[in-house]
Formats: C-alpha cells, structure tokens, sequence
C-alpha cells in the first residue's frame, strides 16, 4: 500500500502534467489559428483560462507549505510560519470539542458499555455467530498480550510500588464512617442483621460452655473461706451458669426478647452516631490510619498484590484457560446480567460515562497540552512534511479542479464575447 506522501507526489505530478497539457493545447491553437484554420478559437480561450486557473491554484496551494518559487512573498510558507498558533489552535479545537464533560457525555449517551462487555463476557472467545466473532478473539488476544506486556517489561516492584501505593491513597482517601453507618443502617432496615444476632448469641453459648471450668474456678477463688467451707460456692456457680444459658437460649428462639431489643437498639445507635456523629467519625478514621500506618498492613499490601501480579500474568499467559472454568461461568453469568438487565446496565452505562467524562475534564488540559506541546517541538520541515502528505493529494485536486473549472469559465467568457 502507498504512503500517503507517494500518493500526493503522483496527484501532484498529474496537475502539474495537466498544466503542461493545457500550456500544450494553448500553443496548438495559436499555431492553427495563425495558419487561418477556424475554430481554435474555443480551444485557445479553454486552454488560456485554465492555464490561469492552474497557476493560480498552485500558488494557493504551495504558499500553504513554502514559498512559491523560492520568492519570499508576504503571507506565503503559511504553515511554517504559523506552526506554534496552529499548534494552540489545534489543541483549543481538540479541548472545545471532544474533550468537555457535557461532550463527552454527549457523544457516549447512544453507546451500550454494558451491552458490549456482557456480550464479551458471554462468549469472550468469539464462538457465536456474526461477522464480530473475529474482531472478538483479536481483542481478547490483543488485550492478553498487550497486558502481558506490560507487566513483563515494567519492573515488578516499581509497578507494585506504584499500585500498592495508589490502594493506600484511595483507601486513605476513603471516608469510612458513613459508610458503615449506612450499610449497618440498610441491613438493619432490610433484617439482615438477626442472622448475625443469632449467631453471636449462639458463640457466647458455645464460649461459655467451653470456658465452664474457668469459671467456677474463678468464683471458688473469689469466694470467702465460708462459702467454700459450706459449699456454696458451687450452688452460686451453677445458679450464675444456669442463669446465663437460660438468658442465651431465650434469646435465640424469642426474636422479641428485651436483650435482643437493647443489642437492635445499641446497633442502630451505632448507625446513627456513624452517620452524624463527628466524634465517631473522627474515632473510626483514627482507627483507619491506625490500621493502614501498621507494618502488618503494609506486609498484606504485597502479598496482595503479588497475588494479583501472578494472576494477572497467568491471565495474560492463557487467557482462555483463564476464562473456562467455573470462574469463566461466573463471568457469563455477569455478561447475561449486563445483556437482560436493563436497570443495571442503565447504571453501568451512566457510571460509565460519568468515568470518562470525569476523565475528560481532569486531563482535558493536560492532553490538549501534550498535543501543542509535541507539535511545537517539531521543526517546520517535520510538521510541513506531516501536513502535505496528510492532506496534499486532496489539495492537488484543487489544483485539477481549478485548472478545469478555469478551462470552462475561459469558454463561457467566450461564448459571451461571441454573442455581444
């Protein structure tokens, strides 16, 4: 296939042998008529006005990039001379169009993330009907591979720096109190907190019937010499024992014993002070960076992420072992969920495009900046040479265009001048 430079050298070699041609056909008729021949006069008034036309759009045309002839004529080598403002020009056109918020979120409405990767998920190896099942198995490769990549050439503990240390600022970053507060609050508004009543009550049933024996001892140590002596020590103990058993076995089976409503009441007092209450905040986000400044933390940071890394390789490695399976059924079943689901892939798409246009408007600048920036650092032949072969075949049909259009008008010109 030809470069787009080889092709604007041929359409400009065609003008140019065109403008010959004319140049050709306008002494032809000069000669013929000159010798008395009658009705050159139409070719000679074509070929004089497209000459014109020629000439004239190829001055157009090559004062964009140089100056024609090598004459510096005043606003000629346009490009070259103005190459930093259409770099700033480019990068304005680039941040005002495509990468603002209301755009972005414009132009994604009409797309189905969701649709797309439960299609994928559903048969990532491309096996279904449709002209998409080839495209499907190059992305799955070509998204392997370029994972694979990645994680092979960086370095492994430069990149686990780098993902253990932006975990850490996310979950630093994390405001952990109203988010218990409202998940304990949602759990108990839905009743999801009795199973776990239950089974704490039923633990201290079992703890304290393993504990039994330290118990009496305690109470026969902390009892006085006449207790002992009288045995009454033990009557206190089995009296205190049975009491405790009986008070867990009723509130297990009676959901409407007073203590379960005092332990429900404390919970959702729980709830609320995480929700409202800044001194409680204030107390979980110590505990937080208590947790998150321990060495223990630090030491589950990586082996987490050398799970992951290793994952990710073997993933990387064989990614269809890696989606068969019983985790690969898991991610079809999610990939049907995306597809049937219209509530959650409403959600998934509006979080989708949330994402990119937060994106957009984050790094806008920072792109349109890297565009201009790039494009100043190259030197004028550099950009002029990108330019023409970019788009100088189209501007060489300007230069045919002009030449034939001339050719007409030259006619028409003619025509008049006959009929006055």
């Amino acid at each position: 296939m030809s470069q787009p430079q080889d092709r604007a050298r041929i359409m400009r070699r065609v003008a140019g042998g065109l403008l010959v041609a004319m140049a050709c056909l306008f002494l032809l008729s000069r000669y013929q008529l000159g010798q008395g021949h009658g009705g050159w006069e139409w070719p000679r008034a074509f070929a004089e006005a497209a000459m014109v036309g020629a000439l004239a759009d190829w001055f157009a045309v090559t004062a964009l990039f140089r100056h024609p002839l090598g004459l510096p004529i005043p606003h000629t080598a346009i490009i070259p001379a103005k190459k930093d403002q259409l770099a700033d020009a480019m990068a304005s056109f680039i941040r005002v169009h495509f990468l603002k918020a209301q755009v972005v979120q414009r132009r994604l409405r009409p797309v189905n993330f969701a649709g797309y990767v439960g299609a994928f998920l559903i048969d990532p190896g491309g096996n279904g009907a449709g002209g998409g099942a080839a495209g499907k198995v190059r992305l799955r490769q070509g998204t392997a591979g370029l994972l694979g990549d990645l994680l092979h050439s960086l370095a492994g503990e430069q990149l686990g720096t780098l993902a253990k240390t932006t975990l850490r600022g996310q979950l630093e970053k994390l405001d952990l109190a109203p988010l218990l507060g409202q998940l304990l609050s949602t759990a108990i508004e839905d009743g999801r907190h009795r199973p776990i009543i239950e089974a704490a009550l039923r633990w201290a049933g079992m703890t304290l019937e393993d504990n039994e024996d330290l118990l009496r001892r305690m109470i026969h140590d902390r009892a006085n010499a006449i207790l002992r002596w009288t045995g009454l020590d033990e009557n206190l103990s089995n009296g205190i024992l049975d009491g405790l058993y009986r008070l867990l076995a009723e509130c297990v089976v009676d959901p409407e014993h007073p203590l379960r409503a005092r332990i429900e009441q404390a919970l959702r007092q729980l709830a609320d002070d995480l929700l409202h209450d800044p001194a409680m905040q204030a107390k979980v986000a110590g505990m937080k960076r208590e947790i998150l400044a321990n060495p223990a933390m630090a030491a589950w940071f990586d082996a987490l992420w050398l799970r992951a890394r290793k994952g990710l390789l073997a993933m990387a490695d064989n990614p269809d072992g890696t989606l068969s399976g019983g985790f690969g059924a898991s991610l079809a079943e999610l990939g049907q969920s995306l597809t049937q689901d219209q509530r959650l892939q409403f959600m998934v798409n509006r979080h989708a495009r949330r994402f990119l246009a937060g994106v957009a408007s984050r790094y806008g600048a920072g792109i349109v900046t890297l565009v201009s920036d790039t494009v100043k650092r190259w030197d004028t032949r550099t950009v002029t040479a990108r330019i023409e072969g970019a788009v100088g075949r189209d501007l060489q049909f300007i230069r045919i265009n002009g030449t034939l259009v001339g050719g007409l008008v030259g006619l028409l010109i003619h025509l008049v001048d006959q009929m006055i």
